[in-house]
């Protein structure tokens, strides 16, 4: 290995079998590896925020122009733990308990980047284990379905074999361009007596919209990486594209449960949340960048028949008209035999028709609908896991991302004409 992908300038000395060691460390490890992140590159300037969305999922992103589109400039730390409760817990009292963290937290974070975002997400696992009659009246029900929009994990014809279907209760994703801002939420939230916690999974994406190689390179290069010195300078992420395009995601509150109508709501209970989808993907970047040049990687990420794409351009509207419609996409699959990832999901998960959501903001026809927030990873292929066997956990860092997304239901978007949410005109 040479020494420029051994060392990196401003970061300090650190070595490849430190960077090993480190990863071994569990929790320590970021100590190791995430904190690198701040020094790599500054953090930047975030909007002020003065009031509290009721949507913890909300958090006020910079919009930034990178090849001439609109970008929505990601946090560069990004954590998820999950957990399981304690049995014979008094669900009351925990509640109150974590109620009063949360709010301190608040308190003391801006919802920015540049303070702290929070997420809690229950799982099905919670549900049925320990508030099953709760669950049957207020989960969100799914109309088209006529059952809960709220579905187990399951496996499809594609997973490889050793894919692993968790059950965890929570998962707390936290987000913050400062590392200590995450460090101090988990160790508030987790250190209540009444979690287990069961996976540390830890990221980073960005770091180079204001110029320089940006963090997946860096990361990738500090941790030795097969085909880390192929990653573009500026790339928000490992494979070389941008994925916070701003009209590829969900705009405010479109992924909430009751915005669009999909979902009937019963008691009310769970309005102004949404349904989290969370996995962990491995990633070859020396295949990929060695196998497939510039071109095959954009019909690979994007779609064959992409007009006017110049060599290197890291950031490809993904707009309705760049996206193709389903029969367009249809046709230039019977004539090449290709199908981007992109373009195959996004035709699938936009409006087909123009809508007006109960706070009376108006989506339009082919306005994304899912609010994702992937980031890379060096987890191999958690930070820790109770589960270290049966999840494989090793100490060696591993390209991956952990890719996280909100919509309103986990079934195929998007479904027949909405109910309460109103097509325009």
């Amino acid at each position: 290995m040479s020494q420029s992908d051994d060392t990196l300038a401003g970061a300090g000395r650190i070595t490849r079998r430190g960077f090993v060691g480190a990863a071994a460390a569990a929790i320590g490890a970021r100590a190791g590896l995430y904190e690198l992140v701040d020094r790599l590159a500054p953090a930047a300037a975030r909007p002020q925020v003065f009031s509290l969305a009721p949507e913890q999922h909300l958090l006020d992103l910079r919009t930034v122009i990178s090849d001439g589109v609109e970008v929505l400039e990601p946090p560069r730390h990004s954590d998820v733990v999950t957990a399981t409760l304690r049995p014979g817990l008094d669900l009351r009292r925990a509640q109150e308990r974590l109620e009063t963290v949360l709010q301190r937290l608040d308190a003391s974070y801006q919802p920015t980047p540049a303070g702290l975002g929070i997420v809690l997400a229950w799982g099905l696992p919670y549900f049925e284990q320990r508030v099953p009659a709760q669950a049957r009246t207020h989960l969100p029900y799914d109309r088209r379905a006529h059952a809960s929009a709220l579905l187990p994990g399951r496996r499809f014809p594609s997973d490889p074999l050793e894919t692993v279907l968790e059950r965890n209760e929570l998962a707390v994703l936290l987000r913050s361009d400062r590392l200590d801002h995450i460090e101090t939420a988990r160790s508030a939230i987790f250190e209540l007596p009444f979690f287990t916690v069961t996976s540390i999974r830890c990221g980073f994406a960005g770091g180079g919209f204001q110029g320089g190689p940006g963090l997946p390179k860096q990361m990738a290069l500090a941790a030795g990486l097969a085909g880390a010195h192929a990653i573009p300078d500026g790339a928000e992420l490992f494979l070389g594209f941008t994925s916070t395009q701003k009209s590829a995601l969900g705009p405010g509150r479109i992924a909430n449960h009751e915005t669009l109508g999909y979902v009937d709501l019963r008691s009310g209970y769970f309005r102004n949340g949404a349904h989290m989808h969370l996995s962990h993907i491995e990633e070859n970047l020396e295949a990929w960048y060695a196998n497939f040049d510039y071109a095959e990687r954009v019909v690979t990420a994007f779609r064959p028949g992409l007009p006017g794409i110049r060599p290197g351009t890291q950031t490809i509207a993904e707009t309705p008209a760049e996206l193709g419609t389903p029969p367009r996409l249809e046709q230039e699959f019977r004539r090449s035999g290709r199908f981007g990832h992109s373009a195959s999901i996004q035709a699938a998960s936009r409006l087909t028709q123009d809508v007006v959501g109960p706070d009376g903001t108006r989506y339009a026809t082919g306005t994304a609908i899912p609010q994702r927030a992937d980031f890379n990873t060096l987890d191999n292929p958690f930070a820790w896991s109770t589960h270290a066997r049966r999840d494989r956990l090793a100490a060696e860092p591993a390209p991956g991302v952990h890719f996280r997304r909100l919509q309103p239901l986990e079934r195929r978007l998007p479904p027949q004409s909405p109910r309460h949410g109103r097509r325009l005109p």
